[in-house]
């Protein structure tokens, strides 16, 4: 197991650019203790948790999370069938992934499809997956051409085995790809994500009765992601519903009654706009704030 780790985190060092922290640890296929693996997992770790320290705090948001809301009731409004809404929602995606390529965010996350909408109708669930299908028959190869990452998010395991097989295409062929990466969350929870990071640990580190933050996060599913500078939630609903709820511990808050089909650009600079009049102090005083942006 730990020989196996290390192989998959020289492969991550190379494609994050973090070759040179593979020296201290055996070379792939070497004997290695059985906690190797976290460790090498948590050497790894190239963002700081806002928990354990206090990370940097960027004028222009480098990870924005988005739960985009809003796209049944924009058609409902507009006499329209929920679908329709939907199919407005996945234009909406396209100009805010070109915004946040212009204005330099690094990470954009996209709460597409929760653990909890499997609640919803069959026609629209079904409805739904046919769309991600189309969307990424459509998308990919434009982001491919523009250096945009995909990866996506979530218990795959529930999706048509075709679905998942274009996923897996999709992230292998932008996997190197810098210039944004967009993370789509589908069949995703908040807890899922948590519960199955715990269950990774526990078995990464046989024994061990007591864990540390930094033992768990290598484990969540968005461990190759800083944590999300903002959060904006679309279509009038004030609460997070089950997503990143590790990662959005620090994060800053943003809602809008727009509906996720109306969200521009501009709504966008709405947003970051009231994201640069907060001041961001990860537990510490104000007056600490200030007088750390007078040293540096």
């Amino acid at each position: 197991m730990a020989a196996e780790g290390a192989c998959v985190l020289h492969a991550f060092a190379r494609r994050t650019g973090q070759a040179s922290l593979i020296g201290p640890f055996p070379i792939c296929g070497s004997p290695a203790p059985g906690d190797l693996f976290t460790a090498i997992l948590a050497r790894f770790m190239i963002f700081k948790s806002s928990t354990t320290a206090v990370p940097d705090a960027p004028k222009v948001p480098r990870h924005i999370a988005i739960i985009m809301d809003g796209n049944g009731r924009w058609a409902t409004k507009r006499l329209l069938p929920r679908v329709a809404g939907h199919v407005k929602g996945v234009d909406a995606v396209r100009k805010i992934v070109e915004s946040c390529v212009e204005r330099g965010v690094e990470y954009l996350t996209l709460f597409a499809f929760s653990s909890e909408n499997w609640r919803r109708p069959a026609d629209e669930v079904s409805y739904l997956m046919s769309l991600f299908v189309s969307a990424l028959e459509r998308e990919v190869s434009k982001m491919h051409a523009n250096n945009i990452r995909l990866k996506v998010v979530g218990d795959l395991s529930r999706f048509d085995p075709k679905l998942q097989d274009m996923i897996a295409n999709a992230e292998r062929r932008t996997a190197g790809n810098t210039r944004l990466t967009v993370s789509v969350c589908a069949n995703y929870g908040g807890r899922w994500d948590i519960m199955q990071a715990t269950s990774k640990m526990i078995a990464a580190n046989p024994g061990i009765t007591e864990f540390t933050e930094e033992m768990l996060a290598p484990h969540l599913a968005m461990a190759y992601a800083p944590e999300p500078d903002l959060f904006i939630r679309t279509g009038g609903e004030e609460r997070i519903s089950n997503f990143l709820l590790w990662q959005l511990a620090y994060s800053e808050l943003y809602f809008t009654d727009t509906f996720w089909p109306d969200f521009s650009p501009a709504s966008l600079d709405t947003a970051i706009a009231s994201y640069q009049s907060r001041e961001r102090r990860f537990g510490r005083t104000g007056e600490q704030v200030s007088n750390n942006a007078k040293k540096t």
